[in-house]
């Protein structure tokens, strides 16, 4: 996969370099359908407006912008740059084509009163990986406006610009070209510590050949992506999450979601990884599926410690 120099916006009026319309038997136009891809912030490679769906990625063929608007069942999709054929063509399983809900029968009222109340919910599939490396990596052991914040920080800084109409909060990653060449303590502006660093750096250099996990079955694909430094379950299970679109990458090592899970399926308050495995486990083939419904159920009573903030600019 190429990632070149970002190419320069057209105007707003640019022809698209490829045009489809798709039509599916789920509706597609419901909030934000791409769930977690692009990390969090206003800058990235995903912005809603209204229907549409901005979104911007490296594809074999080069970078592209994709518009997807939706109505009801249906979406009209067009693409700018070297890389718009292969993305639009990606788009049904951008939106969960590939994906059966139906998969996911209940075992116990909790879990049947969330397919009830979100029966149409769908896994994405984006087909990458370097896109989901950075931010993720942002998130390891740290509160979610550290990761943001990060995140936030290198998009400014590194971020490239996508080609066509594109709107201005819309970016690229960083090339990993790039963040392989930088020092660790580049990163401390971003409040980024040098484990974490280190990952980022480890993972960039190899990340023209780890682009290939996307085409392996998902147990493979964690597998491999633990073979980089800094790279452990709980980076894998998300990255195959969303690049597979796989209901049964389940997230361990997490601060908070166990106990979503745990105050669920259990009512218990607290809860930690293992206690949250054998609740999942009459879910096996769903348990991130599962997961990710407890999350959107709501957060357990509060109690105990947050995770601090750090603070790691000028070090």
């Amino acid at each position: 996969m190429p990632f070149g120099a970002s190419t320069a916006a057209a105007s707003g009026t640019a022809a698209p370099d490829a045009a489809e319309r798709f039509e599916f038997s789920f509706s597609v136009d419901a909030g934000k359908a791409l769930g977690r891809v692009g990390g969090k912030g206003t800058l990235g490679p995903v912005l809603y407006d209204g229907p549409a769906i901005w979104r911007a990625t490296d594809t074999p063929a080069g970078e592209a912008t994709l518009r997807i608007t939706r109505a009801a069942h249906a979406a009209e999709v067009a693409g700018w740059g070297p890389g718009a054929s292969d993305a639009v063509a990606g788009v049904p399983a951008l939106l969960g084509a590939h994906d059966d809900p139906a998969a996911l029968v209940p075992q116990d009222r909790m879990v049947a009163g969330w397919i009830r109340r979100w029966p149409q919910r769908r896994l994405t599939a984006t087909g990458t990986i370097w896109e989901h490396v950075v931010p993720t990596v942002c998130g390891q052991k740290v509160p979610g406006l550290n990761a943001r914040n990060s995140w936030q920080g290198i998009l400014r800084r590194w971020g490239r610009r996508p080609p066509g109409p594109a709107p201005d909060t819309l970016r690229l990653p960083p090339a990993p070209e790039l963040m392989a060449s930088l020092a660790y303590h580049e990163y401390h502006r971003f409040d980024i510590e040098r484990r974490r660093a280190e990952a980022i750096i480890a993972f960039a250099r190899r990340a023209a050949t780890l682009e290939g996990v996307a085409r392996l079955a998902p147990a493979e694909a964690r597998y491999r992506l633990q073979t980089v430094r800094g790279i452990g379950p709980w980076t894998a299970s998300i990255i195959v999450l969303l690049c597979h679109g796989d209901p049964d990458s389940v997230i361990v090592g997490d601060y908070q979601i166990p106990s979503y899970v745990t105050w669920h399926l259990a009512g218990e308050r607290r809860g930690d990884d293992d206690r949250m495995l054998e609740l999942l486990e009459p879910y096996r083939g769903q348990r991130a599926r599962v997961q990710g419904l407890a999350k959107s159920a709501g957060a357990p009573p509060r109690h105990g410690p947050r995770l601090a903030l750090r603070d790691l600019q000028g070090r």
